[in-house]
């Protein structure tokens, strides 16, 4: 059996899987960027919440992603809880990192000119930190997203969703009929659907970025 043909007849199954898989990672990137940047909200302006937000990300990302996983499928015993909770855990850690840095660059003389025509701080920190630290942030997302659509593939080894049950199950019966196809199939659908997903995100960096601001 060749990878075509493998492909081709567990098309269905494998096109779930890939739904799965990117569904995961994106509505967990989308969570981690919302409370990302909140927190980075948060910190920004004190320097030892800037410290902590730059340690607690520097030691979180050091954290096995396969120890973490075990160790929620511990205490749930349920696979989907444990992929989410790492997917989300590991893509918070570089989105709120990145915000720090975004909100903390804005060139205070463009806050101070804000304020000074009238402008309250909810008002400067949406209509003027936001938008210029946006492209920071974004930076984060696409790295987060990078990330863990290597770490959702982790989740199979407790059950959880997406195309890791093909990386696995090929890994556990390497030498047997389909397996390597089953690994291969699994790993280059992961790495593809990484591409694409960053390319949408270029896509909506070019369409949400300031236009004076655009590298």
């Amino acid at each position: 059996m060749d990878l075509l043909d493998f492909v081709v007849e567990r098309r269905e199954q494998i096109a779930f899987q890939a739904f799965q898989h990117v569904s995961l990672v994106v509505q967990c990137v989308l969570l981690a960027t919302v409370l990302g940047v909140a927190l980075g909200v948060l910190c920004h302006r004190r320097p030892w919440a800037r410290g902590l937000a730059s340690g607690v990300s520097s030691v979180g990302l050091t954290l096995p992603a396969l120890a973490l996983i075990a160790l929620v499928y511990g205490a749930t015993r349920d696979g989907i809880t444990s992929a989410v909770v790492a997917v989300t855990f590991y893509a918070l850690l570089v989105v709120w990192r990145n915000a720090v840095v975004g909100l903390g660059g804005v060139d205070g003389q463009l806050l101070e000119a804000a304020q000074g025509i009238g402008m309250g701080r909810v008002r400067r920190l949406v209509r003027v930190q936001l938008p210029l630290a946006w492209p920071v942030v974004l930076s984060g997302v696409r790295v987060a997203t990078q990330m863990t659509m290597g770490i959702a593939a982790i989740a199979a080894f407790v059950t959880g969703p997406g195309l890791g049950g093909l990386i696995f199950t090929g890994l556990a019966r390497l030498g047997g009929a389909g397996a390597l196809e089953s690994a291969l199939t699994g790993t280059l659908l992961v790495v593809a659907l990484a591409l694409v997903l960053d390319l949408l995100l270029v896509l909506l960096g070019r369409l949400t970025t300031p236009r004076g601001i655009r590298a």
